[in-house]
């Protein structure tokens, strides 16, 4: 295989297709509004967010899976017994409009607010598991390492991140997950959970104002379930992805499992205009036929979730892998004469000294055919991408952090799959 010194070359004018973005996260949305219980003696006294970040802004996005009653559904891999929820985005989105992606958003000051303190275990953490150091060689990622007290928060961003992709997935999807008293606990049953127009109340001031999240939490008398969220992966946006007004973004993916799909799940109809549940293999092959869209990232995660045919054994894997850490992932873009690879650390052609803020302006690119790249390579941790629905994943090196590689399911055959 040539070095990559050798075989590509900066191309300014090379442009990726569209969608092939490294995060979901940064919904957007209209400003805030006041919180009608806010203000006073009593308002919320809000974080700051991290200065530091000038090219990209931090959020959290949530794995949502859910079991399936009765017969668990037929897929190309045989019976899987859960579905994940998916979102599709407004059209009007500036970033990623009409795709489908996991429940998630920008994080907020709120989310950091020490008041959380106040209603969460006074226990380190806030009874979440302490992460383990990273391995010889590795490192946290900056977005968990982060020392957010130096910011002026007391909540560790474990803590915050949690908050930010449970109060996304209220706005979004109208899913409210909590727990009675300050938990750890047991969810809190549907049952206790407000009538339906009043929850609708509740979901239109939280999406207005995310400190009324908090406001909700206190109201009710309980928690938002943190320990119901295992950290799962970190997807940084790829610089010349962003989009409109150059939104990056910085995501905490997070899995959480639950015995059965949720009430109350519907559209906000503003961010979010249809919402489906499928099952890892159904959504590859909807992605396939062009049926829905969505990023590569969410298309990695599907195929790394086609290991887990069983609801319980994600749950176990998840949980028991989560205080491992994970490493954040950057894409890298390489242009080649009939198509693009996105290449992910640990890759042969991945950069030594990646391209994180873009200010070096390079964008990696070769004559060669991708096939060709594909058979002259040997180390690979790369999505291939044909065009926006023929995308292909190829891992050949050992996952970090004991977490596990995607299934390599292809939109159409290869003969360098041997090689894999």
């Amino acid at each position: 295989m040539p070095a990559p010194s050798r075989l590509l070359r900066p191309s300014p004018g090379a442009v990726p297709p569209r969608g092939c973005s490294g995060s979901s996260g940064g919904a957007g949305g209209g400003a805030a509004r006041p919180c009608p219980e806010r203000g006073g003696a009593g308002a919320l006294r809000l974080a700051k967010m991290n200065p530091r970040l000038r090219h990209w802004r931090e959020a959290a996005t949530l794995l949502l899976a859910a079991g399936t009653p009765g017969r668990p559904p037929r897929t190309p891999l045989g019976p899987f017994d859960y579905e994940l929820l998916l979102l599709r985005r407004s059209s009007r989105s500036g970033f990623m409009p009409g795709a489908h992606v996991f429940p998630g958003g920008l994080a907020e000051p709120a989310d950091f607010s020490a008041e959380w303190l106040g209603l969460l275990p006074a226990s380190p953490h806030c009874g979440l598991g302490a992460v383990k150091p990273p391995p010889p060689g590795g490192s946290r990622a900056p977005l968990f390492a982060t020392d957010r007290e130096r910011l002026g928060s007391q909540l560790p961003g474990e803590v915050a991140f949690r908050i930010c992709a449970l109060r996304e997935t209220f706005e979004e999807a109208g899913i409210l997950l909590l727990v009675p008293g300050r938990g750890p606990a047991p969810p809190l049953p549907a049952e206790r959970l407000p009538p339906a127009a009043e929850l609708g109340e509740w979901r239109r001031r939280v999406r207005e104002d995310a400190s009324c999240f908090l406001r909700l939490c206190r109201h009710l008398g309980c928690a938002p379930n943190i320990w119901a969220l295992h950290e799962w992966s970190n997807w940084l946006t790829p610089v010349g992805r962003a989009g409109r007004g150059g939104r990056r973004y910085d995501t905490a993916f997070y899995l959480c499992c639950l015995q059965e799909r949720p009430p109350h799940v519907s559209q906000d109809d503003q961010e979010v205009t249809e919402v489906l549940w499928s099952s890892p293999p159904e959504a590859i092959e909807r992605f396939k036929s062009q049926e829905i869209w969505f990023p590569p990232p969410q298309f990695y995660e599907f195929c790394r979730l086609c290991n887990f045919p069983s609801l319980g054994e994600l749950q176990k894997f998840g949980s028991g892998r989560a205080l491992e850490g994970c490493e954040r992932w950057m894409p890298v873009m390489l242009s080649a004469a009939d198509g693009f690879i996105q290449l992910l650390p640990g890759d042969e052609l991945y950069p030594e000294d990646p391209d994180y803020t873009g200010e070096k302006k390079m964008i990696m690119s070769t004559d060669k055919k991708v096939d060709d790249l594909m058979k002259e390579g040997g180390i690979f941790h790369r999505i291939v991408i044909k065009n926006i629905n023929n995308l292909a994943v190829y891992v050949n090196i050992q996952a970090k952090y004991k977490h596990i590689n995607p299934l390599m399911i292809n939109c159409e055959n290869s003969d360098y799959n041997s090689k894999l």
